[in-house]
């Protein structure tokens, strides 16, 4: 069951990211982050109060407040990274950051994968690093460009970590990620404001830009919030069903996830260098689901 979980996880992320990139090429990303949260916080909301999920506060609240906090931190530093440096390398380095922290913490708290599941670690790790599209050549990546990146990797694995303590029944995910939604739109918002106090556009701007293009928008932004609060939510589940440290590795193949939808619904072509990655990643799926 951990490995569904953590699968299924990557798909929504992978959709997610996925959505969230193409809502970002005809709005501003802070629009889209903010807007979609919104949705996510009104339906978690209902779904709290049909299911009691109040009774379940206590003291892990505090980890889904840190993941609301850190969550839209992470995404912005991502964001302003991709915008100084080249994606090959940023992509690949956040992708990363998003298995090590969970993986780490997993060994540290002393869990230990069989010889299978080592190896499965090792190849899909490596198929999400190449199925993020590295860049090898090129100029040199400047020491801002990497510490914003690093930055960003840090903080996904953190959250992965965070929401995975979060909570321990199904009522209680339900309060845990109202809470962490709740975060992230406090903080998208503030980024949001300062973003238009210094005079960049909170809305698509244009002949047909406007409020009408984000209320057309609405399902697509739909999709793309609870997307990533399901994803959350099976990872958290994942995390308590089996070994975190598989359930990270697994949970992040939605690089993968991403580039196959770009493949299959924009005809995108992908280098060979993302095509053979995701197929180490296929390969490592199956070694961590044997081992």
């Amino acid at each position: 069951m951990s490995a569904l979980f953590a699968l299924a996880t990557s798909l929504l992320w992978g959709l997610a990211d996925f959505g969230g990139g193409l809502l970002t090429r005809r709005m501003p990303a802070l629009t889209v982050v903010v807007v979609s949260q919104t949705i996510a916080v009104a339906v978690l909301g209902a779904i709290v109060v049909a299911t009691g999920g109040w009774s379940e506060a206590g003291p892990q609240l505090w980890f889904a407040v840190a993941a609301g906090v850190v969550g839209p931190a992470a995404m912005l530093c991502f964001y302003r990274a991709l915008a100084l440096g080249p994606m090959g390398v940023v992509s690949p380095l956040g992708a990363l950051g998003g298995v090590a922290v969970p993986l780490g913490l997993a060994l540290v708290l002393g869990e230990r994968p069989g010889v299978l599941q080592v190896a499965g670690i090792v190849v899909a790790v490596a198929g999400v690093v190449l199925a993020s599209g590295p860049q090898t050549g090129g100029a040199p990546v400047q020491r801002q460009t990497l510490v914003l990146t690093l930055v960003a990797a840090l903080g996904f694995g953190s959250v992965m970590a965070l929401i995975a303590e979060a909570s321990s029944t199904l009522t209680g995910l339900f309060l845990a990620l109202f809470v962490q939604r709740l975060g992230n739109v406090a903080v998208g918002g503030a980024a949001l404001y300062v973003s238009i106090r210094r005079g960049n556009p909170a809305l698509p701007e244009g002949p047909e830009g406007g409020i009408a293009v984000v209320r057309a928008a609405l399902p697509a932004l739909a999709f793309v919030g609870l997307s990533d609060v399901a994803a959350n939510g099976t990872y958290n589940l994942a995390a308590h069903h089996g070994p975190v440290a598989v359930a990270a590795v697994l949970a992040s193949l939605y690089p993968v996830v991403t580039a196959l939808a770009a493949r299959g619904l924009l005809n995108e072509r992908l280098r060979a260098i993302q095509a053979g990655g995701a197929g180490l990643a296929l390969v490592g799926t199956l070694l961590l689901a044997t081992g």
